[in-house]
């Protein structure tokens, strides 16, 4: 026997207050007194954000009549029990505060709603495993007669991009689909026969006939990787453009995605910008996740509890390796070049070797400590923090040329993604440490516990040059030529030339006149002076920083000169002497031996 629906009705009660109201009925409640809960984070995000701080009112009604409802922690209500003969269907209503312009929240005005379930759909407990009904309700009024909806929710009734019913499986498939309504431009594409809408919100001058050309070409090469059929009959993307912005979160069968405008393809443009290509690769890295961590994922995460932290070490392979592929995919798909691509891991090769962190933190403690460190990152981070997104990607390339090497190119990374999705994806099983190097190891066709010790369990530089040279890449290290200098692309300058640039060892902004420190890396000639996170650097030698900022300040003089700094901690002026430092050989330029290794770097970059 089927039990009966929750139904949740939700509704932009007003706008213009950034209030939503939503109300669960549940036609069996707990005669005991039925319990309500709201998760506190949300998959995907690792942080607990306490969604439950956002709701201004709750109230609860059997039978037309008020009854009590009073919590009991943070983000659990409990309602009075029913007296005797007083059975019936029971509703919870709550007003929501929706102000959270991101990926992970709520966030309503007068343009525009959108929402993840976790913000706004209080969960039964106890019929979590219950069908659920959602109403979606138009606002009330002339100037929202127009508003669309955009969700990956299967209808119950409602017309496609239509306000109305929409039902899902269980409470976890209902928050795993956010919605977003209002005015927005709506295009579809086709993917290995699977429609997929491109939805943006906010003004923009999008090119959507080539977003889609673009798109489509990213999705059908993952799709393909993974055996040729998408684990889902419609994909929605959802886009909300902005000024200045970047993040993505991934869902089932959706992603919600925050850009730039200026990011999105402009008309009549033909090459490929780097905004746009961040953007390609932002979509290619959330629809990645469609297999890698929504339905390969770890054994932690199955099932979810949304009440506490779910701690795992895996982070390094659903966000390191599907950091990896999105840009991977670019390559593959025809969308950047070799040398682009290349360009892509210098960057972020050198991004790594500017992570003091890395000589700290391991990428298998980063993902564990992720709750605590990377999802509250401070002014400290760069010296106690690796990045499992940064040093997850290079993992992931290490060991697929690991792979490749040892294979005489037969096999690689892609046949361990596809064996993770047979053996654990399709089959619903979660994922441990173990399995992952059981299954890499038996593709390799020997043992990788070496590989796996160095690369996730200890602190030690991975193995770059080797592997890179075995495919044919040369990896070239040297100082940076600039602060602007983000690597990957060749030096302009000699190596005698760049390590004369002196440096104190920090990081910081042009705030008018003065430079704002932000980071003081650990052992530099920044840190010996004293000088630290927040401080405002005045004049260097007695003479304004200015726009210039501190590169210009100090660029006429060389290592090992002294410096007089006049800094503002607070509101408290102070000098400080400090030695100026050589510049570290962090940046990393990587470039093809055209006549090494042609077929191995062929079969791993195409042709």
């Amino acid at each position: 026997m089927t039990s009966k629906p929750i139904r949740y009705r939700i509704i932009p009660i007003r706008p213009e207050a950034h209030l939503f109201e939503v109300s669960c009925t549940v036609d069996s409640p707990d005669p005991q007194g039925q319990r309500f809960s709201l998760p506190a984070w949300i998959p995907g995000s690792y942080l607990i954000r306490e969604f439950a701080r956002h709701v201004v009112s709750i109230r609860a009604n059997r039978g037309g009549r008020a009854v009590a409802i009073e919590k009991e922690d943070k983000h659990t209500w409990r309602v009075s029990p029913a007296g005797e003969g007083k059975s019936g269907a029971l509703t919870v209503t709550c007003q929501v505060y929706a102000w959270d312009l991101s990926v992970r929240g709520a966030h309503l005005d007068t343009t525009h709603g959108f929402f993840n379930g976790t913000s706004v759909f209080l969960k039964v407990l106890g019929q979590e495993d219950s069908p659920c009904e959602v109403e979606l309700v138009p606002p009330k009024g002339a100037k929202y007669r127009r508003w669309r909806v955009a969700t990956a929710l299967p209808s119950a009734g409602a017309r496609a991009y239509g306000f109305g019913t929409y039902r899902a499986s269980n409470y976890d498939e209902l928050i795993d689909h956010p919605v977003e309504m209002g005015e927005f431009t709506l295009a579809t594409f086709r993917a290995r026969g699977v429609p997929h809408d491109v939805v943006i919100t906010g003004r923009h001058d999008a090119d959507m006939d080539r977003l889609c050309r673009d798109m489509k070409r990213v999705c059908e090469w993952q799709i393909d990787l993974f055996g040729g059929k998408a684990p889902f009959e419609r994909y929605v993307f959802m886009t909300t453009a902005l000024g200045e912005g970047y993040g993505g979160l991934e869902h089932r069968a959706s992603t919600a995605l925050v850009c730039a405008r200026t990011d999105l393809p402009r008309r009549g443009a033909k090459n490929l910008e780097e905004g746009y290509r961040t953007f390609l690769g932002l979509v290619s890295h959330e629809y990645f996740h469609s297999w890698n961590v929504k339905r390969i994922k770890p054994a932690a995460f199955s099932p979810y509890d949304l009440d506490r932290e779910n701690y795992t070490r895996l982070l390094w392979l659903f966000e390191g390796f599907t950091s990896y592929y999105d840009d991977l995919a670019l390559l593959r798909s025809g969308l950047i070049s070799q040398a682009d691509y290349l360009e892509t891991v210098g960057k972020s090769i050198t991004g790594l070797l500017r992570t003091p962190g890395r000589k700290v933190q391991t990428v298998a403690d980063s993902s564990f400590d992720a709750w605590i460190k990377y999802y509250r990152q401070d002014e400290n981070t760069p010296n106690a923090v690796v990045s499992y997104y940064l040093k997850g990607s290079l993992v992931a390339m290490c060991l697929d040329l690991e792979i490749r090497k040892r294979t005489d190119g037969r096999r690689s990374l892609d046949d361990l993604m596809r064996a993770l999705w047979r053996e654990h994806g399709l089959k619903g099983r979660g994922l441990t440490d173990a399995d992952v190097e059981r299954i890499a190891s038996r593709i390799a066709g020997g043992r990788l516990q070496a590989f796996f010790d160095l690369a996730l369990r200890s602190t030690s530089e991975l193995p770059f040059e080797r592997l890179l040279a075995s495919h044919g890449v040369r990896m070239e290290i040297g100082p940076a030529e600039s602060s602007s200098d983000r690597g990957g692309k060749p030096a302009r300058l000699s190596a005698a030339s760049r390590r004369e640039r002196p440096t104190l060892g920090l990081r910081g902004r042009v705030e008018g006149s003065d430079y704002k420190v932000t980071h003081v890396f650990d052992g530099s000639a920044a840190q010996a002076a004293g000088l630290s996170a927040g401080d405002a650097i005045v004049a260097v030698n007695g003479i304004r920083t200015g726009a210039g900022g501190l590169d210009a300040a100090i660029g006429r003089l060389r290592p090992g000169d002294s410096v007089e700094l006049h800094v503002f901690r607070r509101d408290e002026l102070h000098v400080l002497q400090a030695r100026l430092s050589a510049p570290e050989s962090d940046t990393c330029n990587l470039r093809i031996e055209p006549e090494v290794a042609v077929r191995l770097r062929h079969r791993w970059l195409g042709a």
